[in-house]
This record gives C-alpha cells, sequence and structure tokens, in this order.
C-alpha cells in the first residue's frame, strides 16, 4: 500500500514538472515578437496560471487514484498515507481564486498602462485598481459568508420500536428487516414530516471556491456550451470553405494592392482613437469605435493569411500548397473527432445529468471499463473529456467576441500573441476551469465517487444556502445544451455557405 502511494506521489511531481514545462513552451511560441525579453512578471502569470489550470483538471483523475490506494487496506490508518486531497483542492482553487481576481488584473492593468508613464506610475496605477478590487470583493464575501455562509442538507428522523432478537434469519425482497409486523423497515414507513434540514456553515474557502464556482459556471454555460458546437464545424466549415486552387499573379497583386489600402485606413483610425485615449476621450462610443477597428484588424489578417495560401511563393512554392491542403484535410479530420466528442458530451448531460433517474452512467462506464483495461486508460480518457471542454469555452469565447460589442477580442495566434490577450485568456480558463472540475464531478459523478472533489462540489456546494437550487433543477446544464443546440442549428443553417466578411473575396 505504500509503494502505491509513494508511486502516486512520484506521478504527481512529474506531472506538474511536465505541465510547466510544456506551458513555457507554449509561452516561448505563442509570444508576440514585441514582448520578447521582457513584460517578465506577465510571463510568470500567465505560466503559472496554465500550470493551476491544468493541474487542477488533473487533480480528479489523481483523486480516483487516491481513493483506490486505500481500498482494500487491511489496516486502520491506511488512508492517511494518501495524499491530503481535500487541501490540495482547496489550496489550489484558493491560488486560483487570488490569480483571477487580482494578479491577473494587476498584470493586466500594467502591461496596457500608458507607456508614456514611468514604471512607478504604472505600478501606482495598476496597485490603485486592484487594491479598490480586493477590499470592494473582500466586504462582498465577508457580507455574504455572514448572512448566508452556510449549507442546509435535508435529512430524515428515523425511529423503530425493539423486538426480541431472533432465532433465525429470514430475509427477502418482500421482508427486508427483522419485523414481526408487515415486514416493512421503520423508513419505508416514514412520515414526510420526518424530514429536517440540518444546518451548519461551511468553512470560509469552501465558501470561496463556492462562490468563484459560481461566477465560472456562468460563463462555462455561456461559452462553454456554444464552444462545444463551434469548435468542431468551425474546422469542418472551414475545410468546406477552403481556397479550392492557386490564383493569377495578376490576381494577387489586385487583392494585394487592395490590402495594402486598407490596412493604412486601418493604421489612420488606430492613431486617431489613440489620440482620443490620450485626450480622456474613452466614452460609450471610442469603445465602440475600438471594438469595430479590432474586427477589421483581425479580418484583414485572416485576408492575408488566405491570400499568402492561394499565391504561395519562393523556391518550394509547390511544398507549401501541399502542406496546405493536407492542414485542410487535418482540420477535417480533427473536426469530425471533435464533433463525434461533442456530441457524447451533450449526450451524456442529457442522459446522466437531465433525465432523472439516469438512463444510463454512459461516460462514467466506459472510463470504468477503460481502467479495467489500462489503468491510465480511463483517466487519460476522461482528463481529454476534461480539457476538451476547456478548448470549447476558448472557442465559444472568441466566436462570441467577433460578434458581440460587450465581449473583448483576444485571439490566441502562433508568434503573434500580446501579453494583455495571453492574460486574458489565462483568466478565462482559471475561472472557467473551477467550474469545468465542478461540472466533470458531477456529469461523472459515478466514477469520480467518494472522492475529496465530490465533498466539495458534490455536498458542500449543491447544499449552499442561496444558490443549492441552481443545481438541484440543473440550471446550468440546461443552458448549456439549449446554447449547444442553439450554436449547431445556427451553423447547420448558415455556416456552410458563410463567407469571409472581408473586403473581397478570395475563394473565387
Amino acid at each position: 500500500m505504500g509503494d502505491f502511494n509513494l508511486a502516486l506521489v512520484i506521478v504527481a511531481i512529474v506531472v506538474c514538472v511536465i505541465v510547466f514545462l510544456f506551458n513555457v513552451y507554449l509561452l516561448v511560441n505563442f509570444q508576440h515578437p514585441d514582448d520578447a525579453n521582457q513584460a517578465y512578471f506577465p510571463k510568470i502569470v500567465v505560466v503559472l496560471g496554465l500550470s493551476i489550470a491544468a493541474i487542477s483538471i488533473l487533480m480528479l483523475p489523481a483523486d480516483v487514484a487516491n481513493r483506490q490506494a486505500c481500498r482494500h487496506a487491511i489496516y486502520n490508518g491506511a488512508c492517511n498515507l494518501t495524499l491530503p486531497m481535500k487541501d490540495l483542492w482547496l489550496a489550489v482553487y484558493i491560488v486560483d481564486a487570488v490569480l483571477v481576481f487580482f494578479i491577473i488584473p494587476f498584470a493586466m492593468f500594467y502591461y496596457e498602462g500608458d507607456q508614456d508613464k514611468s514604471v512607478g506610475k504604472r505600478i501606482k496605477s495598476a496597485l490603485l485598481w486592484v487594491v479598490t478590487t480586493a477590499i470592494v470583493c473582500a466586504l462582498v464575501l465577508g457580507i455574504l459568508y455572514g448572512l448566508i455562509g452556510k449549507v442546509d442538507f435535508t435529512v430524515r428522523h428515523l425511529s423503530s420500536a425493539t423486538t426480541s432478537f431472533p432465532t433465525t434469519w429470514e430475509f427477502s425482497s418482500t421482508r427486508p428487516c427483522i419485523s414481526s409486523g408487515s415486514g416493512q423497515c421503520s423508513a419505508f414507513a416514514a412520515s414526510p414530516s420526518s424530514e429536517k434540514t440540518w444546518t451548519m456553515r461551511t468553512t470560509f474557502p469552501e465558501y470561496v471556491v463556492a462562490l468563484a464556482t459560481i461566477v465560472g459556471s456562468v460563463l462555462f454555460s455561456i461559452f462553454g456550451g456554444v464552444g462545444i458546437a463551434c469548435l468542431p464545424l468551425g474546422l469542418i466549415f472551414s475545410f468546406i470553405r477552403r481556397p479550392k486552387a492557386v490564383i493569377t499573379r495578376s490576381q494577387y497583386i489586385k487583392e494585394a494592392t487592395e490590402l495594402g489600402k486598407k490596412a493604412r485606413e486601418l493604421k489612420k483610425a488606430a492613431d486617431a482613437l489613440h489620440q482620443e485615449e490620450r485626450g480622456g476621450a474613452k466614452g460609450r462610443k471610442w469603445r465602440k469605435n475600438v471594438k469595430s477597428v479590432e474586427k477589421e484588424l483581425l479580418q484583414l489578417e485572416e485576408d492575408v493569411k488566405l491570400l499568402e495560401e492561394m499565391y504561395p511563393q519562393g523556391e518550394k512554392a509547390e511544398t507549401a500548397w501541399a502542406l496546405t491542403v493536407l492542414g485542410y484535410l487535418a482540420k477535417l479530420v480533427l473536426g469530425i473527432l471533435g464533433l463525434i466528442v461533442s456530441v457524447a458530451w451533450v449526450a451524456h448531460i442529457i442522459i446522466y445529468l437531465l433525465v432523472d433517474p439516469p438512463l444510463s452512467p454512459l461516460l462514467n462506464e466506459v472510463f470504468i471499463k477503460l481502467d479495467d483495461v489500462w489503468g491510465l486508460l480511463g483517466t487519460a480518457a476522461f482528463a481529454f473529456f476534461c480539457f476538451y471542454l476547456l478548448l470549447a469555452v476558448i472557442a465559444g469565447a472568441m466566436m462570441l467576441g467577433l460578434r458581440l460589442v460587450f465581449i473583448t477580442i483576444h485571439p490566441m495566434k502562433w508568434g503573434a500573441t500580446l501579453m494583455n490577450s495571453f492574460l486574458f485568456n489565462v483568466g478565462l480558463i482559471l475561472l472557467c476551469s473551477i467550474s469545468v472540475i465542478q461540472f466533470c464531478a458531477t456529469a461523472f459523478g459515478y466514477y469520480a465517487q467518494a472522492t475529496a472533489a465530490q465533498e466539495i462540489f458534490g455536498h458542500t456546494l449543491q447544499s449552499l444556502r442561496g444558490i443549492r437550487y441552481l443545481y438541484k433543477y440543473n440550471v446550468f446544464q440546461i443552458a448549456f445544451v439549449v446554447l449547444a443546440g442553439l450554436t449547431f442549428v445556427y451553423y447547420a443553417a448558415f455556416g456552410w455557405r458563410r463567407k469571409p466578411s472581408g473586403r473581397f473575396q478570395l475563394s473565387t
């Protein structure tokens, strides 16, 4: 038993190191050239945030393995040698909340501060915003915890009369208890009035995690519901709308000239907005114009990319075109696989969570059978499904960001991602990762039963006063499925024929 626990600790340490190194790799390859050899504090925050998000998702499989470590113990106290998962959960999510609500906003305010100001003034300005936010959050949390920071458990008071100890044991489906009467157990004969509410105060860390989960669940149900459909369908329809052939040189020159003219217009508009910002005119109209320029800039970048794909240049032009074709084929394959995973997710939510009682364990049973085949296979499949939800959240945020004025666009691009976009997406991932874990702990309750995560997210959270009805009536799950269905209908009706909305069409 001790050997198994030691192996689990070693695996946990190795996985943490691999996650850290992988996130450093992502940062180095996604960062914009303008941020090279500078902005070290935001980069540390990005790596730390991504590592916390990834580790938090991998902790649920570790929690299941940790539970199994003492399942067959033959002496008392064997479970004391396992990992303290509940303490680890609370520690990870407290760090998560601190990063999301304090450190990441400070890093963003500092990074986006006026570059003409000194470092001291930028730090002072960022600290002012963060301290104000901290005071407001502390007051709100303290008041809420003092007033309604309790959990209400519904229990039933049972009692029975004494009876003589039997000389023979006769149990059956019609006689499950020792009784000389009708054969019914006292629990079956209890009246509805025997139900009571047992109230106790939750711990403050658990309450902070619960409220952060609520905020993340709102974002998760919106972005995740949209993203679970648009992530695979976007890849499939990208293949359908792919460029079919290489254009001529005259066409390339014509389109490149138009792109150059558009770029100059955008630069002129951006300079004008920058002047307005310095003049203090940052009203609603200014923000709307900034949003429009951002959308036009993203569309311009897409048009440039399409033009480069349709007219590859250089000595390896044919190789570049072949790689472009293979890239779109890969999108088709990944899109089909993603669609299967998305359908499996939605079907599992409906069959296991929304139908009472559940029609089937579905994915729970799949993971358990995969664990029987090989110990880590079910764990890997479970982690994949959780990470897929996070990818869906990012895809949904990007899709809605391009269409809704009040959502800021922060695209992630290989070799061209600024630190503010990195920080925004890391904050979104961290905030939604709490909800993803809670969602997975509920959706895979059969697979993750009797774990520390179940205790935190399955019992305390769903019995917390004031918010338990959101989980009792599956509000977030229903919103997730409805938005996924609407997005699927939208793509089925319009996605296949939607052309790039830029100034010209490259697919003709």
